[in-house]
């Protein structure tokens, strides 16, 4: 594993940031996460829509099930996406990956709203919808994982979690933007009007958006954290091969697992609140399509200062117990939640929507700060690449598909409810065990990010806690020594 030279630190090893730069890196790897949710949100706040253009001969809850299945199982290409852009990105550097990435992103959402009808092209169409998803996860697989990578390399340590929550801002920037649109145009168009062609117009918007996030991205410099691994390479005068991803699966199961778990709470969270409950309240409870697009909508809004201030407190007071309160919350208050929901009255359930969402704003700001923090700098992006991508095609994606599944089957509309209650529980015993706080301090194989001097020579007179990781570098080094004879 590389790490930095043991030698005497000095002012000017330490990584100064200019936090004006770092928001700009926040903006517009943001962009690109609000271009993936943008997709996101149209498609499930359309998925009864697309259930009747692409899926008409099923009905009801068994015509939503179709469609999130093929929702979910374009999940099954984002592994594959984080294996190939994680490698490109631990070797070829961040930004030119996230460049890429936009615009497979944007060519392929444009390409849903081409898709003749089924009653055009019959089941071609449901295929072809099926060809576009798998672009899709392919190109997400190397997007988010990019993103936070990207972030948590250009932050100064102490803001790491405030600027990372950015980064969840662009999702639900992005998911209100597509969710928005959708509710606009059935308030125009009508129900059928958004069947006959009103649904193509949201995937058409995915075309300039990625333009302007292509854009964005190549005005961006490479990370401080990968230039100094590559200078440290170059500066050894000695060929040391990267690690393959066979080390990182050897030397870094504890926290492949982790962060697999992690992912696993935050996004089945996730894509219950955000990409299921439209359709969980209209076809399951009831609701009126328009009625309830709209309260998730504003829930979504309420959401974005709250997150930026989880993001805020984690800097403060740890990533870790800011994620337990979300856990503990999303144990005791989900099924009561959903208890909200099924009440005919407008009133709660927004409560039952927001008591959700606030459980959530606890992950959303602090899991894409956390995460890199688990991983040193020369394997950081392969990791976190696969290991986010497995979690998110395993637990997240099939989330919508799994609470339908579930209520068809048992007829109770709580079941998504237990779901949650039993990734929580799950969730919070390996997290409080496995994880240790990582706020304000360096990244892992990588010298402090500060943002004055002054803050630099404070971290040389404490070199300990400046490099406090390279007692886990060593031990890796003795690891991989003895693994060679």
């Amino acid at each position: 594993m590389n790490t930095t030279k043991k030698r005497k630190l000095l002012p000017n090893d330490m990584t100064i940031i200019d936090t004006s730069q770092a928001r700009k890196a926040v903006f517009a790897t943001g962009l690109g996460n609000a271009m993936e949710w943008f997709d996101f949100g149209i498609y499930s706040y359309l998925a009864v829509t697309i259930g009747k253009v692409f899926f008409p001969e099923m009905e009801g809850t068994l015509q939503l099930v179709y469609t999130f299945a093929t929702f979910a199982i374009a999940f099954i290409m984002r592994p594959i996406g984080g294996f190939v852009f994680g490698a490109l990105g631990d070797r070829l550097g961040r930004k030119r990956v996230l460049t890429i990435t936009i615009l497979m992103m944007a060519f392929s959402t444009l390409c849903i709203g081409l898709i003749p009808s089924y009653q055009s092209i019959g089941l071609t169409a449901s295929f072809l919808l099926l060809a576009a998803r798998l672009v899709q996860g392919f190109s997400t697989g190397g997007e988010y994982s990019g993103a936070m990578t990207y972030i948590a390399e250009s932050a100064p340590d102490k803001k790491r979690g405030i600027l990372g929550s950015g980064l969840e801002v662009g999702t639900l920037s992005g998911y209100i933007a597509g969710s928005g649109l959708v509710t606009l145009l059935t308030f125009i168009l009508g129900d059928q009007g958004m069947v006959d062609w009103g649904w193509r117009i949201p995937f058409f918007v995915a075309a300039p958006l990625g333009l302007i996030g292509f854009y964005l991205r190549t005005n961006l410099d490479e990370t401080q954290a990968f230039q100094e691994i590559q200078e440290s390479e170059q500066d050894q005068n000695e060929t040391e091969e990267q690690p393959t991803f066979k080390d990182i699966f050897l030397y870094f199961k504890k926290e492949l697992f982790l962060c697999i778990v992690i992912v696993a709470f935050f996004n089945i969270t996730n894509y219950m609140l955000l990409s299921y409950m439209p359709s969980h309240l209209n076809s399951v409870l009831g609701y009126e399509n328009s009625k309830s697009l709209l309260l998730i909508l504003v829930v979504m809004v309420l959401m974005i200062p709250i997150v930026i201030l989880m993001g805020h407190l984690s800097d403060k007071f740890g990533n870790k117990i800011i994620t337990q309160i979300g856990l503990v919350g999303l144990i005791l208050f989900a099924i009561p939640a959903f208890l909200l929901l099924r009440d005919d009255n407008i009133l709660t359930v927004f409560l039952g929507l927001l008591l959700l969402a606030l459980c959530l704003s606890c992950f959303e700001g602090t899991v894409p700060s956390m995460l890199p923090t688990l991983f040193f700098t020369d394997v950081r992006y392969r990791a976190l690449s696969v290991s986010f991508n497995v979690s998110v095609s395993i637990f997240g994606g099939t989330t919508p598909m799994i609470a339908s599944f579930l209520i068809d089957k048992t007829h109770n509309n709580l079941m998504p409810a237990f779901y949650l209650v039993l990734v929580g529980l799950i969730g919070m015993i390996v997290f409080t065990l496995m994880f240790k706080q990582t706020s304000g301090k360096s990244l892992r194989g990588s010298l402090p990010a500060v943002e004055t001097k002054a803050e630099a020579k404070k971290m040389v007179n404490n070199p300990k806690k400046a490099l406090w990781w390279r007692k886990e570098a060593k031990e890796l080094r003795k690891k991989s020594q003895e693994e060679d004879k």
